[in-house]
């Protein structure tokens, strides 16, 4: 067994069960790419059980903290079972969910998400694609499911060293799938769409903008960064009168539009705009043009917290904006999904872009991941999606 031998001072983070190792920390030792090793501290003391990322920042993943645990198939087939029995204990309105949500899990670098018998996989570190056939069919047999579907085409993979695979890698079926959330059904492409195809992070969120919607009966509602239109689906589902949704990708408005009327929206409720969204939000402004509600769910700005100054300027762009033409009365569902924007951070950010509009609100409701998206105790780094929701005074 190979071993990593950290300085002094760094198991701090692995005796509080913290899963990375990173480069800076190592004082000598490695592996190949995939490979488990044993962590010690500086004076030989077993830390951990942890998969070797030769070519990544983060050097190694850790299994295990358990000197007694074996690292081998039997181990990822009891964690896939443990992730899935997680998950028959949440609240989970719909057909569709994150079956694996990695180091969250105990499994680095490992994302699977279900949509009804199908499953769509990212193996984003070494580790998990050293394991990938294991991991495969521990996955199909735990969760019933008829197939897997490969999407490993995340940037990570490259800083992991290793090339994007997509494909079908357990049986085969349609790319184009149909789910249950909630009261409605949403379209996607597993092979074409963002992350696994569907951003079931937002599942809640959208439930809640499609009871505001109910209860505050808005006649005009504007989804930014629609995406497939989920938000969209959710305000007129909860009988708003009217929403314009903005994406800058023709393909994902034409999924929007698909969604829109398979739930059955009369074509005078709803207007779907191919636009620069910061663009759009001028020439409302310019245009006079306001809302009774606005959701601002923007892709991802800042990756690390080494991006944050720069992502947080996009975001306060976006949100002064907004904030201007949003009515009094009118509700600001806003969201980061950027690991390297924390949730005081954003707060702030949405607070100077008040500041710059002129405009004050109440918050009245702070938004996160989907149950089935977790952040656990030793891992805060999971909590990567925050949102406020802002009534404007």
């Amino acid at each position: 067994m190979k071993i990593l031998r950290l300085h002094p001072g760094k198991e701090r983070s692995l005796l509080r069960r913290h899963p990375w190792i990173f480069e800076s920390a190592i004082a000598k030792g490695g592996g190949d790419a995939g490979e488990t090793v044993r962590v010690e501290s500086h004076d030989g003391e077993f830390l951990a059980w942890a998969a070797v990322s030769p070519q990544s920042r983060i050097r190694a993943r850790a299994w295990s903290f358990d000197v007694n645990q074996r690292i081998d198939a039997d181990f990822f087939e009891a964690a896939c079972a443990s992730a899935v029995a997680a998950r028959r204990r949440f609240d989970i309105d719909s057909d569709a969910l994150r079956l694996v949500h990695g180091e969250s899990d105990g499994l680095p670098g490992l994302v699977v998400d279900q949509y009804g018998d199908t499953l769509v996989a990212q193996f984003q570190s070494a580790g998990a694609e050293r394991w990938k056939p294991a991991l495969a069919d521990a996955l199909l047999r735990h969760s019933g499911a008829a197939r897997l579907y490969e999407r490993s085409d995340t940037s990570s993979r490259k800083l992991e060293g290793l090339q994007p695979q997509t494909g079908w890698l357990r049986g085969d079926g349609p790319l184009d799938l149909v789910i249950r959330e909630h009261a409605w059904q949403l379209g996607l492409n597993i092979a074409q769409g963002h992350k696994t195809g569907f951003y079931l992070d937002q599942r809640d969120s959208r439930a809640a903008f499609a009871r505001a919607a109910r209860h505050q009966r808005w006649g005009q509602v504007l989804n930014c960064f629609c995406y497939t239109g989920g938000f969209s689906v959710a305000a007129l589902y909860g009988q708003a009168g009217h929403v314009t949704s903005i994406d800058s990708s023709a393909s994902a408005l034409a999924l929007a539009r698909g969604n829109l009327e398979r739930n059955g929206f009369e074509p005078q409720r709803y207007e779907l705009l191919e636009s620069d969204v910061n663009a759009a939000l001028r020439q409302f402004g310019a245009d006079g043009r306001s809302f009774d509600a606005i959701v601002l769910d923007p892709p991802k700005f800042a990756r690390t917290s080494a991006h944050a100054e720069r992502a947080a300027r996009a975001y306060k762009d976006i949100n002064r904006l907004a904030l201007k033409i949003l009515r009094p009365g009118g509700m600001l569902f806003t969201f980061s999904c950027s690991g390297g924007i924390s949730v005081d951070l954003f707060h702030k950010i949405v607070a100077s872009a008040g500041i710059d509009a002129g405009v004050d609100g109440y918050i009245i409701g702070h938004l996160g991941g989907a149950p089935d998206h977790p952040m656990t105790i030793q891992f805060p780094e999971g909590e990567y999606l925050k949102g406020l929701v802002v009534v404007r005074k």
